[in-house]
């Protein structure tokens, strides 16, 4: 009996303090852009035409999915994980449902456009998946030098 006592307190002791740790989440910060819009790796014509087209096609996407994320939001932010706070926008629950409704928004998106490719881009020439994902990975670089002008 004791032990069931001691684990019903142990278990609602866990509950409350997971309810505390979520009740606290939506009020901390969220970021302009996603914390996931960014690449490690970036490609050469040679080392892109010696994968396979379906690794290919999965650096596209990846690719695609870290601009969406990032080019709307340019004038804002051109850096993962800048806040409202950061850019003097007052954290308040309009802003704050704004932001959660063009993330929601964004995300519908690519969700949308990922299905979409990971149809036709099969059926896409090799070489102009390399050449996109060049360009792709060209104006990522390129946001590199915006972000300190």
């Amino acid at each position: 009996m004791k032990g069931k006592i001691i684990f019903f307190s142990i278990f609602m002791l866990a509950l409350s303090s997971s309810k505390c740790i979520a009740q606290a989440k939506p009020n901390m910060p969220k970021s302009i852009i996603s914390t996931s819009a960014s690449i490690r790796t970036y490609y050469d014509d040679k080392t892109l035409k010696a994968m396979s087209k379906g690794e290919l096609v999965e650096l596209y996407i990846e690719r695609m999915k870290v601009i969406i994320k990032i080019l709307p939001n340019l004038a804002l932010a051109s850096k993962p994980g800048v806040t409202m706070t950061d850019l003097g926008i007052p954290d308040n629950a309009d802003n704050r449902k704004a932001l959660d409704l063009q993330g929601e928004a964004t995300q519908t998106y690519i969700d949308i456009s990922v299905d979409f490719l990971r149809k036709m881009l099969p059926y896409s020439d090799k070489g102009q998946i390399v050449t996109a994902i060049l360009f792709y990975e060209q104006t990522l670089k390129s946001l590199h030098d915006f972000d300190q002008q």
